[in-house]
């Protein structure tokens, strides 16, 4: 601002006296005052002055106050905004809690579920190895068996009935092991699985509680706490490693890994008790039927021996009697000499006939005949007594071979009852699946 009359005598140019006179005074003021008449101000300056300084001041007045109100109501709005998201921080505090607490209960579940799967696995897998265990057992038993038959002699060492049971026992029996041993395996491979999987549980769980802990610290913290301080820059350090999406399928893929293992355990659990429940069922057949092999065996064995030792006997007392019939015959062609002498003797006498008198009479024809009878009738008790001879040795033969049939029938008799007393002791079912 400044004076208009100033601004009037400076504007106009200078020229001539007569021509300046811009108030339309009278040049009656000393040109030494004009320049002090000049800066003073007018009565309509000093009203135009006050005019403005108080419009300015009223403007500053109106300025100020709808400063304060505006600030009042900023500060009231950004009370709110502040009270707003301090709720809404709560609130997001809050829910995330809420799914903390599903997804540990969640967990706690699964976790429970894996660990009681688990030592059922553990159980069955220790079963397992009791039955192959059990199993070991009778297959030494059975192989004890097969080798004490080998011992066997002669037309007894036969591939009989019971070698065939006990071959395919023996084969049953690995056969069977060998299963449990497998199941066995696969249960320790399934154990290591789950335990993984229990493990990536209890680090998720480990996790969320300790991120529990931690939201609920936050969640309880208010203006007043005592523990709250400035963190500058904090907001602008990113450190997060998920959003609410993986990190709510990292939980789900953990526990659905969980309750695939635990699924692939069930179902090995079920075979394993329809494996040893099998394997119980057959071994129990088959050792029944090699027992029944066994004991028509040895029914066989006794029965033959029985019929041997009867013919051993026919044997022996036709021995006696031929050795009788033998010491007879002897008599008898000992006893035939003397009449035999006789003859002869009468005949060589009668040769000693002179001239006329050896005549071919009846007696001549009487003793010749008598001659060549017991002539003949000894021949013929010496060839019965050679064939008697000969009888003789081979029912002595036969009694040998009857003798040495009767050992090797006893023999086999005792090898399969020894194998039947050792099969006396068969595991029972409990046993062979694992109780």
């Amino acid at each position: 601002w400044r004076p208009s009359l100033l601004y009037k005598v400076v504007s106009v140019p200078p020229s001539s006296d007569k021509e300046f006179n811009p108030t339309g005074r009278p040049p009656t003021v000393l040109p030494e005052l004009r320049s002090s008449l000049h800066a003073r101000y007018s009565t309509r300056d000093w009203h135009h002055a006050n005019t403005v300084q108080l419009q300015g001041s009223e403007a500053s007045r109106n300025t100020a106050g709808r400063l304060n109100a505006d600030s009042m109501r900023l500060m009231q709005d950004k009370d709110q905004l502040t009270y707003k998201m301090q709720d809404d921080s709560r609130r997001n505090l809050s829910e995330r809690l809420s799914n903390i607490d599903f997804w540990r209960s969640e967990l706690t579940y699964e976790l429970e579920c894996l660990l009681t799967e688990t030592q059922d696995l553990e159980r069955a897998k220790k079963r397992l190895e009791c039955a192959a265990g059990e199993v070991e057992g009778t297959l030494k038993i059975t192989m004890e068996c097969l080798y004490h038959r080998e011992k066997r002699k002669d037309i007894d060492l036969v591939h009989d009935d019971v070698e065939k049971s006990l071959i395919k026992e023996a084969d049953l029996f690995k056969d069977c092991q060998e299963t449990l041993i497998k199941l066995a395996q696969k249960s320790s491979l399934q154990l290591g699985i789950n335990r993984d999987a229990q493990h990536a549980l209890e680090r998720d769980l480990s996790d969320k509680n300790s991120a529990h802990c931690i939201d609920e610290m936050c969640f309880n913290l208010r203006n007043s706490s005592d523990s709250i301080n400035f963190y500058h820059g904090v907001e602008k350090a990113n450190g997060t490693v998920s959003v609410p999406t993986t990190w709510a399928k990292f939980s789900e893929d953990n526990i659905r890994c969980s309750q695939h293992a635990r699924a692939n355990s069930v179902k090995l659990r079920e075979e394993a008790e329809v494996a040893m429940e099998r394997t119980s069922e057959e071994m129990w057949n088959c050792f029944i039927s090699t027992n029944l092999a066994f004991n028509n065996r040895i029914a066989e064995v006794a029965d033959a021996k029985n019929k041997l030792q009867a013919q051993l006997a026919k044997i022996l007392q036709e021995i006696f009697q031929t050795e009788d019939t033998i010491m007879l015959l002897e008599r008898s062609i000992k006893a035939k000499e003397y009449p035999l002498k006789v003859a002869q003797t009468r005949l060589e006498g009668r040769a000693k006939r002179p001239n006329i008198e050896l005549c071919r009479d009846a007696p001549q024809f009487q003793l010749v005949t008598e001659v060549y009878t017991l002539g003949k009738t000894v021949q013929t008790l010496k060839q019965r007594l050679q064939e008697a001879h000969d009888t003789l040795q081979m029912l002595t033969l036969n009694k040998s071979k009857l003798e040495h049939d009767i050992s090797v029938k006893a023999n086999s008799f005792f090898i399969d009852k020894k194998c039947t007393d050792m099969r006396k002791v068969f595991p029972s079912t409990p046993r062979l699946i694992g109780y």
